[in-house]
């Protein structure tokens, strides 16, 4: 038998906690002394405690958790509720770091107006290339839409070209165009430049056409911090008597396993304003 406090130390809870779980009837001493009035638990209590604190961590209330375990809820039953909520909590935390990067994005686009030079920008024509590439859509042009369904395609389309055996394929490029349903989605292209006669299960292979007057900016870093580079960019664009065609594509130059040394060209088409 355990005094309350040793009980509370071997299940990782509070003595008030403990005395609480007494009061509504949760979780009740094994032995209470008679005469001091002192709560005794049992080893075996802790088994109880688990799912009681289990349940309470998947966001059950405790009139909500004494119904269950009235239930005689089972451990296999158990672990596969504590594997669910598990699984979304880690979505809700990815989904937090990618407000957070965003949120940092817009800080740094904030913190960088006025200051961010636009002599780097470049007008060129882009010539047309060869492309293997797959496609989805995302719910928006904005980053936290784009990510999501970007990142999957360029694995799978990496994955379909080695297992083709088709070597020498790169740069990698990503073109963007309205989904057409009239709701601000976006078709989103996930390409890599790729040899003539290559054939892949399941890949689009064909020529992007080229640009023929394209505003280009080069940008170092991750891609979660382009915003500043990009709204440079289209500063230069409408300061220079230009207006935007459509859809920036991306250039990925350099892609090594660290985001922050990516280099990334931009390239906007425009026309005369």
């Amino acid at each position: 038998m355990f005094a309350i406090g040793d009980f509370a130390r071997h299940g990782r809870v509070s003595v008030r906690m403990l005395r609480h779980y007494d009061a509504i009837g949760l979780l009740r001493p094994a032995h209470v002394d008679p005469h001091s009035g002192y709560r005794f638990y049992s080893a075996d209590q802790l088994a109880l405690l688990n799912r009681v604190i289990a349940l309470k961590d998947l966001g059950f209330t405790l009139d909500q958790v004494g119904s269950i375990l009235r239930d005689e809820i089972g451990a296999e039953e158990l672990r596969g509720m504590l594997r669910m909520r598990q699984a979304e909590l880690e979505a809700a935390l990815e989904a937090a770091r990618a407000r957070l990067a965003q949120v940092g994005a817009r800080l740094h686009a904030i913190e960088s107006e006025g200051r961010m030079s636009t002599q780097d920008v470049v007008v060129k024509k882009v010539p047309a290339v060869r492309i293997a590439e797959l496609s989805g859509v995302a719910a928006s042009y904005g980053p936290e839409d784009i990510t999501p369904v970007i990142g999957p395609l360029y694995e799978e389309l990496c994955g379909r070209l080695e297992a083709a055996g088709v070597t020498g394929f790169g740069p990698a490029v990503a073109y963007y165009e309205d989904a057409g349903e009239g709701d601000g989605s976006v078709r989103v292209h996930a390409a890599t430049t790729v040899p003539e006669g290559t054939v892949a299960e399941g890949v689009e292979v064909h020529v992007l056409p080229g640009i023929e007057e394209a505003a280009t900016i080069v940008h170092r870093g991750s891609m979660d911090e382009i915003l500043p580079t990009v709204q440079a960019l289209a500063s230069w664009i409408d300061t220079n008597g230009y207006r935007s065609a459509g859809y920036a594509r991306e250039l990925y130059l350099e892609c090594p396993e660290d985001p922050a040394g990516w280099v990334s060209e931009i390239q906007e088409p425009i026309v005369r304003a």
